[in-house]
């Protein structure tokens, strides 16, 4: 059995441009889907793909793990940067769903089965959809409210945010106050038992990180994301420290040595990792092993196309630690029509069942595809008041 081509398939769907990866064997009927979406990378990506597509034409399908290897370490630069991390995990995903379909069994099977019963979905507020989520104001608490009970009303028990500002290094209460305002409003319009997220998206320095984390320790979150840089990383740890709110990051870090850090630091109660950039499948539960050992819970970044949350989903049958799964469900209107899936969601709760197809258990729909061809992400660009460059 061999690899006969590896392709890209480019879907547009307004803020990102979906990135799926067929690998296609010499058996007739048998591939597999990957995907690799990365905003504003796309011609990147497809590139990388491209350029290792080289190492595996040929080469037996089943052998993911000297597969994962070549890709990494061949080429001489090592994958762990996230162009080609993306590109890598596309390929990666690609060769578990097939493996899956020789066996005939999910990917959750060929992990050593399932350890729970269904997963838990949480949405972003306005369900994905951009406007609503990237662009509420800071400052109109209502509309966070209103957003909050329309994701109630959509079934889920959880949800995140994006209710802390763009701010400068250092800034004064305001931005503050407006971060509290809008937690406040999202919790008295759900009540108690509603989880809510917060995500910074890094925005802030490690000081106003830290100042927007003990603002908002009374509302009880869930987790709070990403509250400064990555490369601030023992920043990141003080705040765990100083707060009872569970911090969370990682889905910036490509690869195990990266999390391997974050997890001695003890920086972060929850983790973050992109199947789509971190190493695909086979490095992800690299990672969540390692995050086993340190008892830090594992919540995949899943804010990408249909293959991205199948992949996220089997990952998640199989994980001990893993505890509820990013989703989007209404960033284009036609999302479930470029894939069909295995796995059931029911809508009160937002729960979803094990699939029982073979591989991921999706398949995309090629021409559905086709109609929405590249187009350049929309542009986000960010700059404080005095014209200097922000965070977005």
């Amino acid at each position: 059995m061999k690899i006969t081509a590896i392709e890209t398939q480019v879907c547009h769907a307004r803020m990102r441009n979906w990135i799926f990866v067929k690998v296609i064997t010499d058996q007739p009927g048998l591939w597999g889907w990957g995907e690799a979406t990365l905003e504003w990378h796309t011609r990147s990506v497809v590139g990388a793909i491209e350029d290792l597509s080289q190492l595996l034409i040929g080469e037996d399908p089943r052998r993911i793990e000297h597969l994962w290897q070549m890709m990494y370490r061949q080429h001489f630069w090592h994958g762990n940067g996230i162009v080609r991390g993306t590109a890598i995990s596309g390929i990666d995903i690609a060769l578990w769903d097939i493996l899956g379909k020789i066996h005939g069994v999910p990917c959750h099977e060929l992990w050593g089965g399932r350890v729970r019963d269904y997963i838990r979905l949480y949405c972003h507020l306005g369900g994905g959809k951009m406007e609503d989520f990237y662009q509420t104001k800071p400052d109109d608490a209502n509309r966070f409210g209103e957003l909050a009970q329309q994701a109630v009303a959509d079934g889920f028990t959880a949800f995140k945010s994006m209710a802390v500002p763009e701010t400068m290094s250092l800034e004064g209460l305001k931005p503050v106050h407006y971060a509290e305002a809008c937690v406040k409003a999202m919790r008295e319009a759900v009540g108690s038992e509603i989880d809510i997220m917060v995500d910074c998206h890094a925005r802030p320095s490690p000081r106003m990180g830290m100042q927007f984390a003990k603002a908002l320790e009374p509302y009880g979150l869930y987790f709070f994301e990403e509250p400064c840089w990555p490369e601030t990383m023992d920043d990141i740890a003080l705040i765990q420290r100083a707060v009872k709110t569970p911090i969370a990051s990682g889905e910036r870090l490509i690869g195990v040595h990266a999390f391997r850090e974050m997890l001695e630091k003890r920086a972060v109660s929850v983790i973050q990792p992109d199947i789509t950039h971190c190493g695909g499948l086979s490095e992800v539960r690299r990672i969540a092993a390692l995050a086993e050992a340190y008892r830090v819970s594992v919540a995949p970044h899943n804010p990408q196309g249909p293959v991205s949350t199948a992949a996220s989903i089997e990952f998640g049958f199989s994980t001990p630690s893993y505890i509820i799964c990013e989703s989007v469900h209404n960033d284009v209107p036609w999302r479930v029509d470029v894939v069909s899936e295995g796995f059931t969601v029911q809508e009160k709760g937002r729960i979803v069942f094990p699939n029982q197809r073979p591989g991921l258990g999706i398949e995309i729909d090629e021409d559905e595809v086709k109609k929405h061809p590249f187009q350049q992400e929309v542009l986000q660009r960010t700059f404080y008041k005095d014209g200097s460059v922000g965070d977005w």
